[in-house]
C-alpha cells in the first residue's frame, strides 16, 4: 500500500517564498519520499528545481537562496502511475509561446488512456497524468491565445483549466502556477484533501498558501482559513483569492478517502472540522467494545497506531504501556518501494523492550493491516521477548480492494484479508486473537455526520466509475464501475 503525494502553493510578495515552500514540503514529507521539487516565479520567469529523494536532499540552503520570488509551488511524491525516476518529479513545467505554467499533481485520473486517445498521443507516451494534464493544458492554452482570460481574471491558464478540468474523472488535487498566480484545484468528489491559509490578520493579508494538509500552514506562519471544497477552483494572485464551482451541482459529491483519518493524514491535520488525533483515539474507544479480552497491557505500533491503543486502553482499563521502541530516522515502511525493504525496514524500526513485554498478555493496537509484514515481525518480536498472549487490534475494516485514486494498494494477491477469514489471518500473523474496528465504527469515530467518504478499498463500492477491468486475486476480471461483487 503506498501513499499519496503531497503539494503546496504560496503567494506572498515580501517573503521568501522558496523557504516556505520548503518548510511546507517538509512538513508533508509523510505524503511522499521518492522525490520532491519546487516551482518558483519573481513575477517574470519560473524556475522550476526538482530531483529524486526527500526534501532535505534536494534542497539545501544555497538552493534556496537562488530562487527569489513572489508566488511558488511545491510537491513531494511517491508514484502510483508513472515510474520512480527523475523525469516523473514534479512540479512538472511546460512552455507555451511566450509563456509557461508548472504543475503538481496529488491523485489518480481513471480515464487516461481516453483523454491520451483525444489529445492524439501515441500510446505509451503518457508517463504519467501529471504529463497528460500539463499536455491537454498546453494544447488549451495555445488555443486560447496570449490575451484570453477567464472570470476569476486568472489569464489563459484559468480558461485551460476551465477547459480541461470537466474531462478529468478520478482523484485529484492539483496547485498549478504561471508567472503571476498561483492555481488550486480539487475533483468534484474531494477525494484528495486540499486547504487555504492566509499570512498575517484578516483584514489585511499578507499573502495565501494552499497545502494538502493543514500542518504545513501551521509551520510557515499561515492561518488555517477553509478547506478547499470539492469541484472548486480557486485563483490566487496579489490580490487574494477567488473561486468558483467548475462542476454542476448534480456532479459534485464529496467523498474524502476515509484512509485520510487512519493513516495519511498527520495526527495534528484538521479535516471535515476535526483534529486526526482525536479521531484515531476514539477509534481506539470503539474497538475496545468490539470484542473485549484480558490482557496486562495496550500498546500501539508506532507512530501510527498510537493514538487508537490510548483510546483502547482508556476504554477497556487495560494499562497503556509502550512495547516496542521506533529508531525515528527510518521513514514510513508502509511507502517503502519493494517488499523485502519494508520486510527489512520492520526490523531497522522496531525494537522490543523486553522488561515490559515478559511474561504479559498484550493487546497491540496498529492502524491498518494491508499485507502483514509489519505486523508479523511485530509479533515475532514480542513473543521472543516473552510475551505470554499476543492479541491484535486494528483500528479499521479489513482492506481487500485495490483502490484508483491515488493511493497504490497492492493487487488482492497481496492483500492479506483477500479471500482469508480472520482466523486464517491470525493464525498466518501467530496471535492469540485477531479483531478490525468495523465500517460503522469508523464513520462513527470520525464523527463528520453528512460527510461523504470513499472506502472503496474495505468495501469494493467506488465512487468514481473506473472503466478498466480489475485482475482480482481468484483470477477473475470484474468491472470496477459499479460495486465490485464477491
Amino acid at each position: 500500500m503506498r501513499e499519496a503525494c503531497g503539494v503546496f502553493g504560496v503567494v506572498a510578495p515580501g517573503k521568501d517564498v522558496a523557504q516556505l515552500t520548503y518548510d511546507g514540503l517538509y512538513a508533508l514529507q509523510h505524503r511522499g519520499q521518492e522525490s520532491a521539487g519546487m516551482a518558483v516565479s519573481d513575477g517574470q520567469s519560473i524556475t522550476v528545481v526538482k530531483d529524486m529523494g526527500l526534501v532535505t536532499t534536494v534542497f539545501d540552503e544555497r538552493t534556496i537562496a537562488c530562487l527569489p520570488g513572489v508566488l511558488a509551488i511545491g510537491h513531494t511524491r511517491y508514484s502510483t502511475t508513472g515510474a520512480s525516476e527523475w523525469r516523473n518529479a514534479q512540479p512538472v513545467f511546460r512552455g507555451v509561446g511566450s509563456a509557461g505554467f508548472a504543475l503538481g499533481h496529488n491523485g489518480n485520473l481513471t480515464n487516461t488512456a481516453d483523454l491520451a486517445e483525444e489529445a492524439g498521443m501515441l500510446p505509451g507516451v503518457v508517463a504519467s497524468d501529471s504529463d497528460l494534464m500539463t499536455e491537454l493544458l498546453a494544447v488549451a492554452l495555445a488555443d486560447a491565445g496570449p490575451g484570453a482570460t477567464g472570470p476569476l481574471g486568472g489569464g489563459p491558464l484559468e480558461g485551460a483549466l476551465r477547459a480541461v478540468l470537466p474531462s478529468l474523472r478520478g482523484a485529484f488535487s492539483l496547485v498549478l502556477m504561471d508567472e503571476h498566480r498561483v492555481f488550486g484545484v480539487r475533483d468534484p468528489h474531494g477525494l484528495r484533501p486540499l486547504c487555504l491559509g492566509r499570512f498575517g490578520p484578516a483584514e489585511a493579508p499578507e499573502g495565501w498558501a494552499l497545502a494538502s494538509e493543514s500542518p504545513a500552514l501551521d509551520i510557515v506562519g499561515a492561518t488555517f482559513v477553509r478547506d478547499i471544497a470539492p469541484g472548486e477552483l480557486v485563483v490566487i494572485d496579489a490580490d487574494g483569492p477567488r473561486s468558483a464551482v467548475l462542476w454542476p451541482d448534480g456532479e459534485v459529491d464529496p467523498h474524502l478517502c476515509i484512509f485520510e483519518f487512519v493513516y495519511f493524514a498527520r495526527p495534528d491535520t484538521r479535516l471535515y472540522g476535526h483534529e486526526v488525533h482525536g479521531a484515531r483515539r476514539r477509534m481506539g474507544e470503539l474497538l475496545a467494545t468490539q470484542r473485549p479480552v484480558e490482557a496486562d497491557m495496550v500498546m500501539g505500533v508506532p507512530e501510527s497506531g498510537v493514538p487508537a491503543a490510548e483510546g483502547y486502553a482508556r476504554r477497556s482499563g487495560i494499562p497503556y504501556g509502550q512495547g516496542l521502541v521506533k529508531n525515528r530516522y527510518i521513514g514510513r515502511t508502509f511507502i517503502t518501494p519493494g517488499q523485502k525493504a519494508r520486510a527489512d525496514g520492520v526490523r531497522r524500526k522496531l525494537n522490543p523492550l523486553r522488561e515490559n513485554i515478559a511474561g504479559k498478555r498484550i493487546v497491540v493496537v496498529d492502524d491498518s493491516l494491508v499485507r502483514g509484514t509489519t505486523q508479523r515481525a511485530v509479533v515475532a518480536m514480542l513473543r521472543d521477548a516473552g510475551a505470554a498472549a499476543v492479541h491484535l487490534r486494528v483500528s479499521s475494516p479489513p482492506l481487500m480492494w485495490p483502490c484508483f485514486y491515488g493511493i497504490d494498494i497492492p493487487d488482492q494477491q497481496q492483500l492479506v484479508a483477500a479471500g482469508r477469514s480472520t482466523d486464517e489471518i491470525a493464525a498466518y500473523l501467530g496471535v492469540d486473537s485477531l479483531e478490525y474496528l468495523t465500517l460503522e465504527h469508523l464513520v462513527e469515530a470520525i464523527d463528520a455526520p453528512g460527510a461523504g467518504f470513499c472506502s472503496a478499498c474495505l468495501t469494493g463500492t467506488y465512487p468514481v466509475p473506473v472503466p478498466v477491468a480489475v485482475r482480482t486475486s481468484t483470477d477473475r476480471t470484474v468491472s470496477a464501475t459499479s460495486p465490485v461483487g464477491a
